[in-house]
């Protein structure tokens, strides 16, 4: 099992390393333990999700004990990393059919969960680059105002 000193953190990554100024953040050490176990791609896919959300405007990397969370003003997506694949989750305002999401489920109506798993960094392409960004207006609670 490869040590702390093994993992290789990306360019993308280090960016989210810095503490951020808010109480219940884990240290910032703590989103390299999630990709200790991950292989080479899946920690680049999870960089490309990155990437991704960082175009869309600021995010927050939240790593959590068994997660990394991506917050806007809410989490908008969750992602965990197993050493072969990537298990990924968006919450979108609408129920969105997609032969790519294993599950979907919803707390409420304007919060629907669509759960997916990603291989590798090539699958991380427009279809996903177009959930997040729909995901990422969820976690800026756009869906929420009144035209």
């Amino acid at each position: 099992m490869p040590g702390d000193a093994d993992v290789v953190l990306s360019p993308v990554r280090a960016r989210f390393r810095q503490p951020q100024p808010d109480a219940f953040l884990r240290p910032a050490g703590d989103l390299d333990r999630h990709f200790a176990r991950a292989s080479p791609a899946v920690g680049a896919a999870f960089d490309r999700v990155l990437a991704a959300v960082s175009r869309l405007g600021p995010v927050t990397v939240l790593p959590e004990k068994t997660r990394i969370a991506l917050q806007v003003r809410m989490s908008f997506a969750a992602f965990t990393l197993k050493k072969h694949w990537l298990h990924g989750h968006v919450v979108l305002a609408r129920r969105l059919d997609s032969p790519r999401f294993e599950k979907i489920w919803g707390p409420s109506p304007r919060n629907q969960v669509h759960e997916f798993t990603l291989r590798r960094p090539a699958e991380v392409d427009e279809e996903v680059v177009d959930w997040l960004r729909e995901a990422y207006a969820v976690g800026e609670q756009k869906h929420l105002s009144r035209g």
